[in-house]
């Protein structure tokens, strides 16, 4: 139905290093809000632009190729959303699909942010068969997916790459969200052997036990969060058993676990004020994450679990700054991306970790 498509960003060419690659689909969003908010429509979103946001915001322009994602275009594609993607300087692959109109969705809010979400067109979702010969050799992977799934595109990225490289990735899972429920705990359990690194959100790691992951008072339920992290970890996560699971709790931040540590890691954002959409959100803390894994020198190591977790806070803060996509400004040798340094809030960030 693809063509072999056609990339985006100077950096995007063959034996070009690429650290992250996300198999999340390319969305085209509109949204509408409760009144007297009015919609917005042909926003750029989904797993896939919001999980390369979060790789590409922790790397500086000379890094910006190392960022690998796939656009599927269809007749309809704004000019806009082309020339966002290409300031970026990304590595995207875009795949010309005339024959089709692109994957759009129509996403509602009501009270207390509760979303609904609903496909407009076809979907055409990404799998290891999607990627060209320079992606499918990135240092890590993103996948959202059922358990099942995830596993087999983890295979089918394995027997592809046994020949070109000897050198594993970081596989970090995302659960599809409708596939979080007990009767495919048994799967999950199962999957969790094949990636270092898998993240829920909160509600979603408890649905897969039957219960609910917030209290009657709307809080977060913390206890609930750990014993059934506990279970995880416990089940083993990796091949070794020694891989990380980050459980994503929005406004409360984010549960570290692993054999060996446990911990709350705060938000970046304190203050609501500062949310103005969560849309993507979670996807990007995801990329940042495993951007951060797939340079370090160790990432099994546990301090990188926590440079990773840093990491995917600070890009999760940018992503809910604004509807739909933080705004890039290059000046000089320098970016900024909504008036400010990702590297120098991810500093102040970690400053403030480390003195509680």
């Amino acid at each position: 139905m693809a063509d072999s498509g056609d990339s985006i960003g100077e950096d995007d060419a063959d034996g070009v290093r690429i650290d992250f690659c996300t198999l999340g689909m390319f969305i085209i969003d509109e949204i509408h809000f409760q009144p007297p908010k009015e919609p917005v429509f042909d926003i750029l979103g989904g797993a896939g632009p919001y999980a390369a946001l979060g790789a590409r915001l922790l790397s500086p322009e000379s890094l910006s190729g190392s960022i690998g994602w796939i656009v599927d275009a269809g007749s309809d594609f704004p000019t806009e959303l082309r020339q966002i993607i290409a300031s970026w300087r990304t590595s995207c692959l875009i795949r010309e699909t005339p024959e089709r109109l692109t994957t759009r969705a129509w996403n509602g809010y009501g009270s207390n942010e509760r979303r609904s979400f609903r496909y407009t067109t076809p979907k055409l979702r990404l799998d290891h068969e999607s990627l060209s010969d320079n992606l499918l050799l990135s240092r890590s992977f993103h996948i959202i997916s059922s358990p099942a799934r995830c596993k087999n595109e983890i295979q089918g990225i394995l027997e592809r790459r046994a020949k070109a490289s000897s050198t594993p990735p970081v596989f970090l899972w995302e659960p599809a969200p409708d596939t979080c429920v007990p009767e495919e705990l048994a799967n999950c359990l199962d999957t969790l052997k094949h990636v270092q690194v898998v993240s829920p959100n909160h509600a979603e790691l408890c649905s897969f036990f039957g219960k609910e992951g917030n209290l009657n008072s709307g809080e977060v339920d913390r206890a609930a969060i750990e014993q059934c992290s506990a279970n995880w970890v416990q089940s083993g996560i990796g091949p070794d058993g020694k891989g990380f699971l980050i459980v994503r709790a929005g406004a409360t931040g984010c549960y570290l676990a692993s054999k060996d540590t446990c911990s709350w890691m705060p938000a970046y954002h304190q203050s609501s004020s500062k949310v103005v959409d969560p849309t993507g959100g979670g996807n990007t803390f995801l990329g940042g994450v495993a951007a951060c894994l797939a340079r370090v020198k160790s990432p099994a190591d546990i301090k990188a679990l926590h440079e990773a977790a840093a990491w995917g806070s600070v890009a999760a803060s940018y992503a809910i700054e604004q509807v739909g996509m933080p705004a890039l400004t290059s000046s000089g040798a320098h970016e900024t991306w909504n008036g400010s340094r990702p590297l120098e809030r991810l500093a102040e960030f970690k400053r403030r970790l480390s003195t509680g």
